[in-house]
Protein backbone atom coordinates (compact mmCIF):
# COMPACT_ATOMS: atom_id res chain seq x y z
CA UNK A 1 0.00 0.00 0.00
CA UNK A 2 1.47 3.67 -0.75
CA UNK A 3 0.74 5.27 2.52
CA UNK A 4 2.48 1.95 4.60
CA UNK A 5 6.02 2.87 1.72
CA UNK A 6 5.72 6.32 2.78
CA UNK A 7 5.49 5.78 6.47
CA UNK A 8 8.10 3.85 6.08
CA UNK A 9 10.29 5.98 3.89
CA UNK A 10 9.40 9.05 6.26
CA UNK A 11 10.84 6.90 9.44
CA UNK A 12 13.91 6.37 7.28
CA UNK A 13 14.31 9.97 6.83
CA UNK A 14 13.57 11.01 10.45
CA UNK A 15 16.53 8.46 11.55
CA UNK A 16 18.80 9.60 9.25
CA UNK A 17 18.16 13.34 10.60
CA UNK A 18 18.27 12.32 13.85
CA UNK A 19 21.79 10.81 13.21
CA UNK A 20 22.61 13.68 11.50
CA UNK A 21 21.89 15.90 14.44
CA UNK A 22 23.70 13.41 17.27
CA UNK A 23 26.61 14.16 15.16
CA UNK A 24 26.76 17.53 15.08
CA UNK A 25 25.96 17.68 18.73
CA UNK A 26 22.96 17.84 20.00
CA UNK A 27 22.33 14.91 22.20
CA UNK A 28 18.41 13.19 21.72
CA UNK A 29 17.82 14.69 25.50
CA UNK A 30 18.01 17.86 24.41
CA UNK A 31 15.90 17.46 21.53
CA UNK A 32 13.03 15.85 23.83
CA UNK A 33 13.18 18.41 26.31
CA UNK A 34 13.43 21.22 23.55
CA UNK A 35 10.20 19.17 22.36
CA UNK A 36 8.35 19.52 25.50
CA UNK A 37 8.63 22.60 26.63
CA UNK A 38 5.79 25.17 26.84
CA UNK A 39 5.42 29.25 25.21
CA UNK A 40 4.72 30.05 29.20
CA UNK A 41 8.18 28.11 29.73
CA UNK A 42 10.17 30.31 27.03
CA UNK A 43 8.74 33.11 27.72
CA UNK A 44 9.55 32.99 31.50
CA UNK A 45 13.07 32.37 30.69
CA UNK A 46 12.93 35.94 29.39
CA UNK A 47 11.60 37.61 33.05
CA UNK A 48 13.17 41.43 33.31
CA UNK A 49 14.37 41.36 29.53
CA UNK A 50 13.23 43.95 27.02
CA UNK A 51 10.80 42.10 24.43
CA UNK A 52 8.71 43.17 21.27
CA UNK A 53 5.65 41.14 20.89
CA UNK A 54 3.48 40.93 17.68
CA UNK A 55 -0.35 40.55 18.44
CA UNK A 56 -3.13 39.63 16.12
CA UNK A 57 -3.97 43.42 15.73
CA UNK A 58 -0.44 44.99 16.98
CA UNK A 59 3.31 45.32 17.82
CA UNK A 60 3.73 46.23 21.33
CA UNK A 61 7.51 46.16 23.42
CA UNK A 62 8.35 46.70 26.19
CA UNK A 63 10.27 44.66 29.84
CA UNK A 64 8.89 41.53 30.69
CA UNK A 65 7.32 42.07 33.79
CA UNK A 66 5.07 38.31 35.03
CA UNK A 67 3.96 35.36 32.89
CA UNK A 68 0.96 33.51 33.89
CA UNK A 69 -0.25 30.24 32.47
CA UNK A 70 -2.28 31.94 29.62
CA UNK A 71 -1.14 35.88 29.66
CA UNK A 72 1.99 38.36 29.93
CA UNK A 73 2.29 41.49 31.64
CA UNK A 74 4.92 43.99 29.28
CA UNK A 75 5.87 47.64 30.67
CA UNK A 76 5.65 49.92 27.96
CA UNK A 77 7.67 52.89 30.09
CA UNK A 78 7.38 53.22 33.62
CA UNK A 79 3.37 53.35 35.19
CA UNK A 80 1.99 51.95 31.87
CA UNK A 81 1.87 48.56 31.30
CA UNK A 82 0.19 46.34 29.09
CA UNK A 83 -1.87 42.71 29.82
CA UNK A 84 -1.47 40.44 27.07
CA UNK A 85 -3.36 36.88 26.26
CA UNK A 86 -1.05 34.55 24.89
CA UNK A 87 -3.75 33.64 22.96
CA UNK A 88 -3.36 36.54 20.89
CA UNK A 89 0.20 36.71 20.44
CA UNK A 90 1.54 36.06 16.76
CA UNK A 91 5.55 36.29 17.85
CA UNK A 92 8.06 37.29 20.27
CA UNK A 93 11.47 38.68 19.68
CA UNK A 94 13.78 39.08 22.18
CA UNK A 95 14.62 35.95 24.15
CA UNK A 96 17.19 34.23 24.66
CA UNK A 97 18.25 30.51 24.97
CA UNK A 98 17.32 30.66 28.83
CA UNK A 99 14.17 28.67 29.49
CA UNK A 100 11.77 29.11 32.64
CA UNK A 101 10.20 26.54 34.76
CA UNK A 102 6.91 25.11 34.35
CA UNK A 103 3.79 26.22 35.44
CA UNK A 104 2.96 24.26 38.96
CA UNK A 105 0.99 24.78 41.88
CA UNK A 106 -1.73 27.95 42.11
CA UNK A 107 0.27 29.56 39.55
CA UNK A 108 -1.66 27.27 37.31
CA UNK A 109 -4.64 28.80 38.34
CA UNK A 110 -4.13 32.13 37.64
CA UNK A 111 -5.17 32.79 34.34
CA UNK A 112 -6.17 35.64 32.43
CA UNK A 113 -9.74 35.95 34.13
CA UNK A 114 -7.49 35.88 37.52
CA UNK A 115 -5.63 38.60 35.99
CA UNK A 116 -8.81 40.83 34.66
CA UNK A 117 -10.71 40.29 37.85
CA UNK A 118 -7.52 42.00 39.90
CA UNK A 119 -7.83 45.04 37.26
CA UNK A 120 -11.63 45.13 38.06
CA UNK A 121 -11.23 45.33 41.46
CA UNK A 122 -8.94 47.96 41.08
CA UNK A 123 -11.07 49.89 38.88
CA UNK A 124 -8.32 50.41 37.06
CA UNK A 125 -8.88 53.13 33.88
CA UNK A 126 -7.83 50.90 30.98
CA UNK A 127 -7.95 51.01 27.28
CA UNK A 128 -9.19 47.33 25.54
CA UNK A 129 -8.46 46.35 22.26
CA UNK A 130 -9.94 43.89 20.63
CA UNK A 131 -8.71 40.86 18.01
CA UNK A 132 -10.11 43.14 15.00
CA UNK A 133 -8.06 46.46 15.96
CA UNK A 134 -11.04 48.39 18.21
CA UNK A 135 -9.64 50.39 21.09
CA UNK A 136 -12.36 51.11 23.73
CA UNK A 137 -11.59 53.32 27.21
CA UNK A 138 -13.44 52.28 30.51
CA UNK A 139 -12.84 50.50 33.30
CA UNK A 140 -13.63 46.94 33.88
CA UNK A 141 -16.71 45.94 35.58
CA UNK A 142 -16.96 42.04 35.22
CA UNK A 143 -15.45 39.07 34.48
CA UNK A 144 -16.85 35.83 33.03
CA UNK A 145 -16.01 32.29 31.97
CA UNK A 146 -15.31 33.19 28.89
CA UNK A 147 -15.89 37.25 28.37
CA UNK A 148 -15.33 40.55 30.47
CA UNK A 149 -17.46 43.63 30.36
CA UNK A 150 -16.14 46.93 30.00
CA UNK A 151 -17.95 50.38 30.91
CA UNK A 152 -16.95 52.68 28.60
CA UNK A 153 -15.97 55.93 29.72
CA UNK A 154 -13.40 58.58 29.13
CA UNK A 155 -10.11 57.33 29.60
CA UNK A 156 -8.93 60.37 31.79
CA UNK A 157 -11.78 59.96 33.91
CA UNK A 158 -12.78 57.44 36.89
CA UNK A 159 -15.33 54.89 36.52
CA UNK A 160 -18.38 56.94 37.27
CA UNK A 161 -22.30 56.20 36.90
CA UNK A 162 -22.94 58.98 35.05
CA UNK A 163 -19.91 59.13 32.77
CA UNK A 164 -20.71 55.58 31.75
CA UNK A 165 -21.62 55.42 28.08
CA UNK A 166 -22.45 52.30 27.66
CA UNK A 167 -21.19 48.27 28.50
CA UNK A 168 -19.32 46.49 25.76
CA UNK A 169 -18.89 42.43 26.45
CA UNK A 170 -15.70 41.23 24.68
CA UNK A 171 -15.38 37.85 24.43
CA UNK A 172 -12.07 37.21 26.13
CA UNK A 173 -11.16 34.87 22.48
CA UNK A 174 -11.75 38.35 20.84
CA UNK A 175 -9.28 40.15 23.29
CA UNK A 176 -5.85 41.66 22.09
CA UNK A 177 -4.62 43.61 24.94
CA UNK A 178 -5.10 45.78 27.49
CA UNK A 179 -3.02 48.69 28.57
CA UNK A 180 -3.34 50.38 32.04
CA UNK A 181 -4.54 54.48 31.03
CA UNK A 182 -3.21 56.76 34.16
CA UNK A 183 -5.82 59.49 35.49
CA UNK A 184 -5.60 62.58 35.15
Amino acid sequence: MRWEQLFTDLEARFEDLERAEEEQGMPARERLVQGVTTTVERLRGALGLRVRVTTRAARLAGELLQVGVDWVLLEESPGRELLVPIGSITGVEGLTARTGAPTVGIGSRLDLRFALRGLARDRSSLSVFTAGGAEVNGTIDRVGADHVEVALHAAWEARRSAEVRSVMLVPLGGLDHVRAVPLG
